[in-house]
């Protein structure tokens, strides 16, 4: 390998610079690329698609670890990582060389609505929510793309039995959106997701979501340019710093 490229096949940057990478679901790609694009730090995004998750999470985490595990010594001063522990599919990441630094969220709803703690409001609310967001239309799954999908595979009663397994429980489906022009993009895509799931007694609902929380994450490359070693109260409060040789573990994630 050259000695000015990265395994991620980057060129290295200068000494004195400073480097983030960020890994990343690609449900939250355009969220997150408005935000790097005007951060004032230099944060280079490695997207990862949304399949890990159907993977599950023993492979989800393997399939992460290996493209960390790309990075050498010197690549970066720190790794954000756009997950949430994602029924464990991140738990057990490590990076030996730099540290990592995640949302303390249990799945990326957490991030679209914007707090943890609206999450919890809206699931006291209405706990069998079944929410879908525009990263999730674009390149995510939903129960009406994998109807078509097993349609292709299995006769239509199994494709049934199924969905009916996966989907029976819930009760609402909700679209999150960032504000009204984003809620009005993809609300006729949202709808007709609903309309396929009236089949299990499904309500349409919308919800505007925020940014905060994933604006928080890329804070951190600016919190971490002062001081690498810690994050700041404010931002402490919602992210988790993994120092290197560390990995990510559940009570991370406890209240």
């Amino acid at each position: 390998m050259d000695a000015q490229s990265s395994g991620l096949g980057f060129v290295r940057r200068p000494p004195g610079s400073q480097r983030f990478l960020l890994f990343a679901c690609e449900v939250l790609y355009r969220e997150l690329s408005w935000l790097i694009a005007r951060s004032p730090h230099r944060i280079d995004p490695i997207w990862l698609s949304q399949g890990l998750h159907d993977l599950g999470s023993e492979r989800m985490v393997a399939g992460i670890q290996r493209r960390i595990d790309e990075i050498e010594p010197g690549d970066c001063d720190a790794i954000l990582l756009g997950f949430g522990l994602c029924n464990n599919g991140t738990l057990g990441l490590h990076c030996a060389h730099a540290p990592l630094v995640m949302p303390k969220a249990h799945d990326c709803i957490t991030l679209f609505l914007g707090s943890r703690q609206r999450y919890q409001e809206l699931f006291a609310e209405n706990p069998g929510t079944y929410y879908l967001t525009k990263g999730w239309l674009e390149s995510g799954s939903n129960p009406l793309q994998e109807y078509h999908e097993y349609s292709a595979r299995y006769k239509h009663a199994d494709v049934m039995w199924i969905l009916d397994q996966q989907y029976q429980h819930y009760e609402r489906l909700a679209l999150v959106a960032s504000d009204p022009v984003e809620m009005a993009l993809y609300r006729d895509q949202a709808q007709a997701v609903a309309h396929f799931c009236q089949r299990w007694g499904m309500r349409y609902e919308e919800i505007l979501g925020s940014d905060d929380y994933v604006r928080r994450l890329i804070d951190a490359a600016g919190a971490l340019s002062q001081n690498g070693r810690a994050l700041p109260t404010g931002l402490a409060a919602d992210l988790v710093l993994i120092p290197p040789g560390g990995e990510i573990r559940q009570e991370m994630f406890m209240r």
